[in-house]
């Protein structure tokens, strides 16, 4: 049995799906109650206190760990769930950290998140960490505007990075959870190309066959309404990213070929598959 957590995500979702069509007994842990496909188990539990995962772990060969936002924040002990993990008897812990581990070593997210890829290396359990660059799906925080107004409010219009799909982050960790091979290894996840805010609004826009503006934020504006959702220290180290990429954080990874044997997919291609999102309700 596989446990994935953050079940109900953009990353989780497609797992468990993923996991379920290839025959694996899958436990979907999310903080609310929700809706998993047929035949999968659904448990509730906040990682913030991580003995609430133990009914999960229980008689689990295997672990997705997800970290949520306010897992990143002062105080929180997200290393309790790989010892739940370890103490539950669980063999194999696929844990989704990020490319800034590396890109961006001393930021205070980032070191937390090291230390913490550490604490599974040394837990004794087979292990593989995944670094996603910057997430496709982060264009869903424009879906209102989109909807409602026509328009995009972003910062660094024409500084672009290459996102990644988060399904393509799905297909991997399934193919980590399911192949002993992958243990050992650390992946860096991209998207096959640079592409900018303005460029993904040009996409969405084709997705939707309608005009949508762009119009450029301040740093000061979007950390405002960034940290609404997420502390404002990770609203900082993106903002850092996105702003101001380095040459690793500009590099395509060849690792979603080198797990999937094929390229990831384009922005183009997750904007046409989630157009419905920007779409409904549309003036």
């Amino acid at each position: 049995m596989i446990v994935v957590t953050g079940a109900t995500g953009n990353i989780g979702r497609p797992l468990t799906q993923a996991l379920t069509e290839a025959g694996q007994q899958v436990t979907a842990v999310s903080r609310h109650s929700a809706a998993v496909p047929d035949g999968v188990r659904h448990l509730a539990a906040d990682l913030t206190r991580p003995a609430e995962l133990r009914p999960a772990l229980a008689g689990a060969a295997a672990l997705f760990l997800l970290l949520s936002g306010d897992l990143h924040a002062a105080g929180a002990a997200p290393a309790d769930l790989i010892g739940e993990a370890v103490a539950a008897g669980v063999r194999r812990v696929v844990l989704l950290s990020s490319q800034g581990v590396v890109t961006r070593p001393f930021g205070p997210t980032r070191i937390a998140m090291r230390e913490l890829e550490d604490t599974l290396r040394e837990s004794g359990v087979e292990w593989t960490v995944l670094q996603p660059g910057g997430f496709a799906s982060n264009a869903l925080w424009w879906a209102e505007s989109v909807r409602a107004q026509g328009l995009v409010a972003a910062p660094f219009g024409d500084v672009g990075v290459p996102v990644v799909d988060p399904a393509d982050i799905a297909a991997v960790a399934a193919a980590c959870l399911l192949d002993e091979r992958h243990a050992g290894n650390v992946y860096q996840l991209t998207g096959p190309e640079v592409i900018t805010p303005r460029r993904q609004v040009a996409a969405i826009a084709h997705a939707l066959g309608a005009p949508v503006r762009f119009h450029e934020l301040t740093r000061a504006e979007a950390r405002t309404a960034m940290s609404r959702t997420m502390p404002a220290e990770l609203a900082d180290d993106t903002l850092d990213i996105l702003g101001a990429p380095n040459a690793a954080e500009l590099r395509i990874s060849p690792d979603v070929q080198r797990v999937l044997g094929r390229a990831p997919r384009p922005f183009s291609v997750w904007a046409a598959r989630n157009v419905a999102v920007f779409r409904e309700d549309r003036r």
